[in-house]
């Protein structure tokens, strides 16, 4: 019998009104609120080990903020800062958090956002309680989606709008397999921990919601009664939720947005539906293992930087200047190609004068035979699958935004074929391969 102790707590993050909201290319500054942003806390030991994998309903946290969350979190709750995983749900309707910024309400609420950190990681620890651990997988069907799609053309569009004639085929394979791990405690509530790929860009609008995530965390609770839910999100860079083929009532509760992807809460509610029924295949089966390690590591990889051509710059200063001037109307461009393209110049303006290379952490931890491996930003779902493929455990859960966020990581073939996430992403070409190589050896170094 493993000596196992598992601790939950949740804090709510909603924040002030009329504060910037991430995650578009263009301002959204919050009106109301639909539903509540948490931060959620699963406090692990064995012996002398303690980790802590922390949740928190955003859209991505910079390397400089989880660092200085991370900080937090061990300095109220005794956990050593390398051994605390801070992971962004990625939901695309919550405040902007920044360390360095002139607007004062951001200010305030990185800083509230921080003592909940705080909060949350002094009090899972407080509420180890002895626990055994089981693990299980279910399937979301039909809720996640490839969105890169060769045209007839021959070029390739990302998200290129809902029944589009032109469209070819996609370009890539989903993984919709739902992985839970479910610790049991001692006169407390089971942890019921969820891993799902997908994008939660399904709100939209200027309203405060977790998206799907949190919906997906309360509808857990509410049908498996005496349960706490913490949901990690996959390797999701190039899944989202848009189904451009839709049938009958695939496009039910749905509206076209202004960047050519459908939207609705309600589909958002459905989503989270049809993951909890991945949750509940697997919830009651899960395979019951003495854990008998835990063990958490950090491993920093350099990574070549995605730096412009020369030649490029005066267009990428034009379009970007364009942009930042709130003059998108005066660009060539609509949809999700305005996106891309205001997106490639960002970059290039960005990196015009970077580093040759930036470092990248990797973050796993291990419990008895399983392996959780955190990604600093978005992760195509190939990676999430050649991950997988690393031998030696039993499941391994790969997660996306954890400990920072440094954008896409896109396959090979997306930079051989273009599209917004590898005209966007600050790496060059092989990072994907390069992530898959380093963390097969990290994960190797610890079974």
């Amino acid at each position: 019998m493993s000596n196992l102790k598992a601790g939950f707590s949740r804090a709510n993050i909603n924040p002030p009104m009329g504060i910037p909201i991430r995650g578009y290319f263009k301002p959204r500054f919050a009106e109301a609120i639909l539903d509540d942003l948490e931060v959620n806390a699963l406090a692990l030991q064995l012996g002398d080990v303690t980790t802590l994998l922390i949740t928190v309903d955003h859209c991505g946290l910079e390397q400089k903020i989880t660092d200085a969350f991370r900080n937090a979190a061990s300095e109220a709750s005794g956990v050593p800062a390398d051994n605390v995983f801070i992971s962004a749900t990625h939901t695309h309707t919550a405040p902007e958090v920044l360390l360095e910024t002139e607007n004062e309400l951001i200010k305030e609420y990185t800083t509230f956002v921080q003592r909940r950190i705080a909060d949350v990681s002094k009090f899972a620890v407080s509420d180890l309680k002895d626990a055994k651990m089981g693990f299980g997988k279910g399937k979301a069907p039909n809720v996640a989606f490839v969105r890169r799609y060769r045209m007839k053309d021959g070029s390739v569009a990302t998200n290129p709008g809902v029944n589009n004639p032109n469209i070819v085929h996609p370009i890539g394979d989903i993984d919709d397999s739902v992985n839970v791990l479910r610790f049991d405690r001692e006169g407390a509530d089971t942890i019921v921990f969820v891993n799902f790929g997908n994008h939660p860009d399904v709100v939209g609008g200027s309203k405060i919601s977790a998206d799907w995530p949190g919906l997906l965390r309360k509808d857990v609770e509410i049908i498996l009664d005496g349960t706490k839910c913490i949901f990690f999100n996959g390797a999701q860079g190039d899944i989202n939720h848009v189904n451009v083929h839709p049938k009958a009532g695939d496009f039910n509760n749905m509206f076209n947005d202004f960047d050519d992807v459908s939207r609705g809460y309600a589909h958002a509610e459905y989503v989270a539906r049809v993951v909890l029924g991945g949750v509940l295949q697997a919830f009651d089966k899960v395979h019951y293992i003495d854990v008998d390690k835990l063990i958490s590591k950090q491993e920093i990889i350099n990574v070549p930087s995605h730096k412009p051509d020369p030649k490029d710059m005066p267009e990428a200063h034009r379009i970007n200047d364009l942009h930042n001037a709130g003059k998108d109307n005066e660009l060539p461009y609509e949809g999700m190609m305005l996106t891309t393209v205001v997106a490639e110049a960002g970059r290039m303006v960005r990196l015009e004068n970077a580093p040759d290379a930036f470092d990248m952490r990797l973050s796993a931890v291990v419990i008895g035979p399983i392996a959780i491996i955190g990604i600093p930003g978005e992760p195509f779902a190939g990676i999430g699958r050649g991950l997988k493929e690393t031998e030696g455990y039993e499941m391994i859960l790969p997660c996306c935004l954890t400990n920072g966020s440094q954008g896409y990581f896109p396959m090979q073939d997306s930079y051989d074929e273009g599209g917004y996430e590898a005209r966007s992403s600050n790496f060059k070409a092989g990072v994907a391969e390069f992530i898959i190589s380093e963390g097969q050896k990290l994960l190797t170094s610890l079974k």
